[in-house]
């Protein structure tokens, strides 16, 4: 696909179309890095997509202390603190 680029303001812009989008998996924010005459598009990674999910999907027995509810407040010793541990 041949593409112009356009001016936007003191830079240079790409359009890309919907379908050329959908077929590339590129949401709104993407990773770009250049290279001499090339550049690479790629959605940016998200590490720890889906981690909150698999933990609430493990099985209880692998877990070495008891689950707590986000918010919960856990007993350290003789204090007591506030856990946010799922966000």
């Amino acid at each position: 696909m041949r593409a112009k680029l356009v001016k936007i303001g003191n830079s240079r812009g790409l359009r890309l179309s919907k379908p050329l989008l959908e077929q590339a998996g590129l949401s709104d924010e993407v990773d770009i890095q250049a290279a001499p005459g090339v550049l690479t598009i790629r959605p940016v990674a998200r590490p720890r997509a889906g981690w909150a999910e698999a933990a609430a999907a493990a099985p209880p027995e692998g877990l070495l202390d008891a689950p707590s509810a986000p918010g919960s407040t856990m007993k350290s010793g003789n204090r007591e603190r506030s856990c946010s541990c799922a966000r």
